[in-house]
């Protein structure tokens, strides 16, 4: 008996957790049949509440259905309605659009001619030099042409008589030259407030120098970069500073074109960089030449007026060379003439040393310098082809450099040798002027010593 009894609770463990603690919970054959019994009428409670929900649920999802299809020809409807409006809609606007059109008649030319020109007036304003002291021009322009594109507004008598005043301000004001204050950017970046000059539509000028104006960001700078030549600078300062009086003053009609060719002119100090390591060599020669050359001058000036003193006095004085070489003939006065010829011309030949001192330097820096003018510019070329090699003959900037310094050491070269040529003339000729009157003295004393002896 007790084996059937745990065949049969074995068996029943696939019935859930509820039947496996009522099998623990029973304690004979009865009490687990009456347990199985209540369970069995439990789980068909349950199933029949849960039959019971899920018809009620239809129903619910049937009625829900129903009424998404109800919904679903309404919108229909509507989308249908809306359609029809719309296209009567759109009939309505082609009908006022054609009636607005012949209405308009020769406005609607008119209407495009006024959106031309603000669009064009509005690029030149935006270029021109006066945008600087009218810059909120430019938005009534803007706004005036987006009006005549868009054509769902009409320009008022307001709008074309503004369009005409900007039009006459235009052409009066590039006539005019006015002084106004405005923030301008300084070469170093630092902006200060100052007074400025615009000469027409042609030129910006400003206590700074000249000034320019970049449409793209409406901003006033000073050029990096000033002209050169002083007049122009100056001139720009003069006609800020002015104030009833005429000033010269000069004006770049091609706006901006010649002052751009102005500014980027190489300087001197360019020119000189651009003939390299020969061009410096070439200027430090021509700077040892030329003082030299005025060392030699005055020393010889000064000699030459000691011996043109000397020609009026009787005593010999030994300061100059004549004086010197008088002094020997008095020294040796006593002696015969062919003593005397021969001491004169020793004490000429010492004086012959110091007059010529420094000429024939002077005459080498002459003879060299287009000589290494000449080695800069086969220096030079022979860069030029080694960049014509590696990058080929299609960019000219690129051989700019080689040629450059080909064409800056010749030019360097001639301005050396042509002055160092005229000093030593001028030089020279100084010392052969004490050169003969030395010589023409101490012949004149031998002949006088000569016919005294006899």
């Amino acid at each position: 008996m007790k084996r059937i009894t745990t065949i049969i609770a074995a068996g029943l463990l696939v019935f859930g957790a509820g039947t496996v603690q009522a099998q623990d919970d029973a304690r004979s054959m009865q009490q687990l049949l009456e347990l199985i019994q209540q369970g069995q009428a439990r789980d068909s409670q349950e199933a029949r509440q849960r039959e019971a929900e899920f018809a009620r649920r239809k129903n619910e999802q049937q009625n829900l259905l129903n009424q998404a299809r109800a919904e679903r020809n309404r919108q229909e409807r509507e989308s249908e309605r809306l359609e029809q409006l719309f296209e009567d809609q759109q009939a309505q606007i082609v009908a006022a659009r054609t009636a607005l059109d012949e209405r308009l008649g020769a406005l609607k030319e008119l209407f495009g001619v006024l959106q031309t020109v603000a669009g064009d007036a509005q690029g030149r304003f935006s270029n021109s030099l006066t945008n600087v002291q009218f810059p909120d021009r430019g938005e009534f322009l803007v706004a005036l042409g987006s009006k005549m594109a868009g054509a769902n507004s009409l320009a008022s008598i307001e709008d074309i008589e503004r369009l005409w005043f900007e039009l006459q301000r235009q052409i009066t004001e590039t006539g005019n030259i006015v002084r106004f204050e405005h923030t301008v950017t300084l070469a170093n970046g630092e902006e200060t407030q100052m007074q400025i000059a615009r000469t027409g539509a042609f030129n910006l000028a400003g206590p700074v120098g000249y000034l320019q104006y970049d449409p793209s960001t409406k901003r006033v700078s000073a050029l990096q970069r000033q002209p050169e030549q002083s007049r122009y600078t100056n001139s720009a300062q003069d006609l800020v500073a002015a104030t009833e009086s005429p000033v010269t003053f000069g004006i770049d009609v091609t706006r901006g074109g010649i002052l751009a060719l102005l500014v980027e002119s190489p300087t001197i100090q360019d020119r000189i960089n651009q003939g390299g390591i020969v061009g410096y060599c070439i200027i430090g020669l021509g700077i040892i030449g030329l003082l030299i050359a005025i060392v030699r001058f005055v020393g010889l000036s000064n000699d030459s007026r000691k011996v043109a003193a000397q020609l009026k006095r009787d005593t010999a004085a030994t300061d100059n060379p004549l004086g010197r070489v008088m002094a020997a003939y008095e020294s040796n006065r006593d002696a015969d003439t062919e003593t005397i010829e021969l001491k004169l011309s020793e004490a000429a030949l010492k004086e012959m040393p110091r007059l010529t001192k420094g000429l024939l330097f002077i005459k080498v820096i002459s003879v060299v310098a287009p000589l290494m003018g000449l080695l800069g510019t086969v220096t030079g070329m022979i860069k030029t082809f080694q960049v014509i090699t590696l990058y080929g003959a299609g960019d000219p900037k690129m051989m700019a450099g080689g040629i450059s310094q080909a064409l800056m050491t010749t030019v360097l070269g001639l301005v050396v040798a042509i002055p160092m040529v005229l000093l030593h003339t001028i030089v020279s000729g100084q010392s052969r002027k004490v050169i003969n009157i030395l010589q023409s003295q101490s012949a004149g004393l031998v002949a006088q010593h000569s016919e005294a002896s006899h």
